[in-house]
């Protein structure tokens, strides 16, 4: 995906994220940046999908939690490509019952291969 700077104001605005970084060229290229960042989490509109796991068990989904790792700012007219694959994957018995537990790791690049994040999310499965 080519990252728009439109998308990038979007996101912020969607997140309730008021830093002029992200959509005010003039402030943004007087920053240490010299121009307009996306947010931190910005990749999470990336986020690529992971196989179905072959698995048959409930279908009651929740959201574990997730982190990145940002090892450079994401700007407009970059191209970002991610990568995601099952990190981990573990049987659990808790309180209400059996559950699965996945971990996904996705590294996000840009288009000449250089590392841009690494995020990564636990998905639980009842």
């Amino acid at each position: 995906m080519t990252v728009e700077r439109t998308t990038i104001r979007r996101f912020a605005e969607a997140i309730g994220d008021t830093n002029p970084l992200y959509y005010d060229e003039e402030f943004a290229r007087a920053t240490r940046w010299g121009g307009i960042i996306a947010p931190p989490t910005f990749l999470c509109l990336l986020l690529p999908p992971l196989p179905t796991p072959d698995i048959d068990f409930g279908t009651i989904k929740l959201n574990g939690g997730s982190a990145f790792e940002s090892y450079r700012p994401v700007r407009p007219g970059d191209v970002i490509i991610g990568q995601a694959e099952y990190a981990d994957v573990q049987a659990k018995q808790g309180k209400g019952g059996g559950m699965l537990i996945f971990q996904g790791r996705t590294r996000y690049t840009d288009g000449d291969g250089h590392l841009v994040a690494i995020g990564t999310g636990t998905g639980i499965q009842r």
